[in-house]
């Protein structure tokens, strides 16, 4: 297999296993098609070895096994487009699905924690007490933050921002919809946003800023970020308005200014993302957020969250 090569780098290519090609919605992102008989042949393996999510859950190990059966199927080349992809500071983001194979939840679970394992490794989620989350979006709410409140916009942030370990990349997963209308997930590459230099270059943008979580996140930390920092010389995020707390009306003013110009840039991306289909994120360098939905008693949408860090 060869990888195309372009001007600039690229990571397209075609297999007898799968296809790497730039994203319909965006030249920032590439979207990877696996072929059906291939993901048959993964999930049959998963259940020949009588993997399970509790298994992966209690027994760490197994996750690397599951990331294993994966290469296995599509070789390790795939392993190689996909942390070149997410290392790659001009895309750093791919969407991939199981491509209507099953719509069994837990074998999305399986499948997110193989991709996730050849990333790197998955932070301790403190909020569903797992190396992952599922938290569903309905119509009511009474949390305490904006992450299940359907009728609102989620403004953009980056992750991992109130704890004290690196958070470098974000997978979000759709595990089920029904009666969903709006609520795409809005991204922005760090380097697409217009008013980038204004706000990296600006006084307080290596200031270390509190940052503290709601009880729901179940994290009792506080931690001092600064909102810009550099990685190869170029400028890299951290920030997100809920749970920052500025000391002065400046660096209020600073940190919400910001904000609007992130969320009004003309370069922000809605994302379709289809039932069972996820979306990797450098978290240093791309922002997320969530459109608002539009109102139904009955909406119900479930997503799956796994971020962690690269392994050295």
């Amino acid at each position: 297999m060869k990888i195309v090569e372009k001007a600039s780098k690229s990571f397209e290519t075609k297999t007898d296993k799968y296809e790497v090609n730039v994203h319909p919605q965006s030249d920032r992102l590439y979207h990877i098609t696996i072929e059906k008989e291939a993901i048959i042949n993964f999930l049959d393996r998963i259940r020949q070895d009588d993997q399970s999510v509790q298994r992966l859950e209690y027994t760490p190990l197994e996750r690397r096994i599951v990331a294993a059966y994966l290469l296995e199927e599509l070789g390790e080349e795939f392993g190689d487009i996909l942390t070149g992809i997410i290392h790659d500071r001009e895309t750093g983001g791919f969407t991939v699905g199981l491509e209507g194979v099953t719509k069994d939840t837990d074998e999305y679970v399986i499948f997110s924690t193989a991709i996730s394992h050849i990333l790197g490794t998955p932070n301790f989620d403190a909020m569903s007490g797992k190396y992952y989350a599922r938290f569903v979006v309905k119509d009511t709410d009474d949390s305490d933050s904006y992450l299940r409140q359907a009728y609102r916009l989620f403004t953009m942030h980056t992750d991992g921002t109130f704890v004290d370990e690196p958070t470098d990349w974000l997978i979000m997963q759709k595990m089920f919809e029904e009666n969903a209308v709006g609520g795409e997930s809005r991204l922005l590459h760090l380097d697409d946003w217009a008013e980038l230099e204004t706000y990296a270059n600006h006084p307080l943008a290596s200031y270390k800023f509190q940052y503290k979580a709601p009880s729901s996140k179940n994290v009792d930390q506080e931690v001092h970020r600064a909102t810009f920092f550099k990685q190869n010389d170029k400028p890299c995020i951290c920030f997100i308005d809920q749970f920052v707390y500025p000391e002065t009306i400046e660096q209020a003013q600073y940190l919400r200014g910001l904000s609007e110009s992130m969320e009004n840039d003309s370069s922000v991306l809605e994302l379709t993302l289809p039932v069972g289909d996820l979306v990797a994120l450098n978290n240093l360098f791309w922002l997320h957020g969530r459109a608002a939905f539009e109102k139904n008693k009955d909406l119900n949408r479930e997503l799956l969250r796994q971020r962690g860090f690269f392994n050295e």
